[in-house]
């Protein structure tokens, strides 16, 4: 039985070739001072910091800078966001890049006149924002983390070797994005296909739970499809215009937080992931690659029934003479050759973890409670084992 849910998501999409045009009509709508926010030099490269800044001084805006944003936006880094938010008095955050990117335009959003440290406040006592949010927009380069239409914020803590992700409410989603799929062209491969299992492990993150018949499950099925079809096409072809902007598309709708709704949801593989990222740095959609498989085969037995649905509805795993658990460790089997098959990183070791790292990276993991087995520390040490 779908349960009860409010739905709201009041991010505008612009989408397609030449989307950037249409931002000019929502920069009209904010104050003079644009803090533009960046990475470290990609967006330069590619010509796309030129497009944005162009558009900015034809519409009149001073433009104030935060570049350097790493992968893994740091608690350093967002005090640094901070300080110059507050410096440009600035009236729209406008990130410009990847996921990380976005996220941390977020955080500096509600950081910025928090009054407190936003650390505690946000990523580890999950409280809400209670002073003034900057609004944010995003021109996406990357896809993989949906960043771009929710309110998803992922911070990392070197000194307490912790990576968490507060998911903010619809205050803090981006006001507007710019999705042109041309923009993602210029990705290396390593981080396009890393995107590409963020996408997979956003959804599974939300298929795999519950027990009921849930629209949202139809709809992960269509979506986990498209994506291993026009994932196979773009590892050949990156400049497949189809393939790129199906998968945006796809990136998108994985959690724009429509599919979550009526459902448990799980995050335990975000959550081991995002601990090996605390540790090594690496990069975030190939930590979630490394543990899966693992930890899939731990909590199967607990879900079988959603495992048997996703082997035979999304990998198409023939069913006659096998038994569940065989149909189900079938279809984990497709997932991985599907995932070797497009170059993910498979094994911890080939991230830098090594085996006395385990331990550390068990205790910074965070145990949830909506899949269908909540992990001892045993479990998390199993999964980490198996995954080395």
């Amino acid at each position: 039985m779908l349960g009860n849910f409010t739905y709201c998501n009041p991010t505008k999409l612009f989408f397609g070739k030449g989307a950037l045009k249409e931002m000019r009509g929502e920069l009209a709508k904010y104050g003079k001072n644009v803090l533009l926010v960046y990475g470290k030099g990609s967006v330069k490269r590619s010509g796309i910091y030129d497009e944005v800044v162009a558009m900015l001084k034809e519409c009149g805006k001073e433009i104030y800078e935060d570049a350097g944003v790493m992968p893994n936006p740091t608690t350093e880094k967002l005090a640094e966001g901070c300080e110059r938010a507050r410096a440009a008095n600035a009236d729209l955050i406008l990130a410009v890049g990847g996921g990380s990117v976005c996220d941390y335009a977020k955080a500096v959003s509600v950081s910025a006149y928090c009054g407190e440290d936003p650390w505690e406040k946000f990523f580890i006592r999950f409280e809400e924002p209670s002073g003034k949010i900057i609004p944010v927009g995003c021109v996406l380069t990357m896809v993989g983390t949906g960043s771009e239409m929710n309110g998803g914020s992922v911070i990392t803590n070197h000194a307490q070797k912790l990576k968490i992700g507060h998911v903010f409410g619809e205050e803090v989603f981006p006001k507007f994005s710019v999705l042109d799929p041309e923009y993602t062209f210029t990705l290396p491969a390593y981080q396009m296909v890393a995107g590409f299992y963020d996408i997979m492990s956003h959804i599974l993150e939300q298929y795999l739970s519950g027990t009921d018949d849930n629209t949202s499950d139809y709809i992960m099925e269509g979506l986990m499809r498209s994506l291993v079809h026009s994932s196979r096409i773009a590892v050949k072809n990156p400049l497949d215009y189809e393939a790129r902007s199906n998968i945006m598309w796809t990136a998108t709708w994985a959690l724009n937080t429509l599919v979550a709704m009526g459902k448990d949801t799980d995050w335990e593989v975000h959550m081991l992931g995002q601990a090996v990222g605390a540790h090594t740095d690496a990069t975030h959609g190939m930590t979630l690659a490394a543990v899966a498989p693992a930890y899939y085969r731990l909590i199967m037995p607990y879900g079988l029934h959603q495992f048997r649905r996703f082997a035979v509805n999304v990998w198409d795993v023939p069913t006659k003479g096998k038994t569940d658990e065989e149909i189900a460790e079938a279809g984990i089997c497709a997932m991985e050759k599907w995932m070797k098959e497009i170059g993910l990183v498979m094994r911890l070791r080939d991230l830098g973890v090594t085996e006395d790292m385990l331990g550390g990276i068990a205790k910074s993991t965070l145990v949830m409670t909506g899949g269908y087995k909540v992990l001892t520390q045993e479990d998390i040490m199993q999964v980490l084992r198996e995954s080395l």
